[in-house]
């Protein structure tokens, strides 16, 4: 298989704390891999240091390429996309607006084009493409605003692929979800795979992250702690001890 995304020693460090403490990872193209962690474990910071957001120490590479001193939308322009916790859509747009807001290909061309010609025809097969991957095109002319937290967090993803990012960053996607909406995300994100893009998912629901990924990083205080398949996550005694403490895995034994 092709590594997609690969770090090295990657750290961050804010003050003397580091949040991310030299860690090794990689991403193969066309797998759906998770990170999970106790809470404070350094999980976004992981993905705001692969997306340019905070600096970083070590090396990350994407593609090939060392990417550790560009900035995130040149990170971006390589292919590399990321969503939000905090969904960040366009209320005052509707569902498709804020696919096509993500799918136009931004260029000095294109914005005195704009000025000229606003209404303009363009390419939505981008927008499309997203809509009916996530299985949300019946939703394309609602606003956000008239549509359940499940489905905005579809609608977020789908903005995300709208890109056509070769490697998109997921930070949190079950984050208020029920558990039938969890079931339905994760039904959706593996046919993202399927369609033929690569995930990385950080998440807190342990069943979501278990049932849907390839393979899982597991990190506490900023350093990686194991990693394997979900098999082999869900019965490391470091993880155990990790999320549940010294006498759950005592008991588990």
């Amino acid at each position: 298989m092709t590594t997609l995304l690969q770090t090295t020693s990657m750290s961050v460090t804010f003050g003397g704390l580091k949040a991310v403490n030299e860690v090794d990872f990689s991403v193969q193209k066309g797998q759906l891999v998770g990170l999970i962690g106790p809470n404070g474990a350094g999980k976004t910071t992981f993905i705001d240091g692969i997306t340019g957001f905070v600096p970083t120490t070590g090396r990350i590479e994407f593609a090939g390429r060392d990417i550790g001193s560009l900035p995130p939308h040149r990170r971006a322009k390589l292919g590399l996309g990321r969503t939000w916790q905090s969904l960040e859509l366009f209320d005052d747009l509707s569902v498709r607006e804020n696919l096509q807001v993500a799918a136009e290909k931004q260029s000095v061309g294109s914005f005195f084009a704009d000025l000229v010609a606003p209404r303009r025809s363009r390419d939505s097969s981008s927008t499309d493409w997203a809509l009916d991957v996530l299985g949300i095109a019946d939703l394309a002319s609602k606003m956000p605003n008239e549509i359940s937290q499940g489905q905005r967090k579809l609608v977020s993803a789908a903005r995300a692929l709208a890109a056509r990012p070769e490697l998109v960053c997921m930070d949190e996607p079950a984050a208020g979800l029920d558990s039938a909406e969890s079931r339905v995300l994760g039904d959706r994100l593996r046919d993202i795979i399927s369609a033929g893009s690569t995930i990385f998912l950080v998440d807190h629901d342990m069943g979501l992250v278990l049932n849907v990924c390839d393979y899982i990083y597991v990190i506490e205080f900023g350093v990686k702690i194991a990693e394997g398949t979900p098999s082999e996550i869900q019965k490391n005694p470091r993880v155990i001890e990790a999320y549940l403490g010294h006498s759950a895995e005592e008991e588990t034994h």
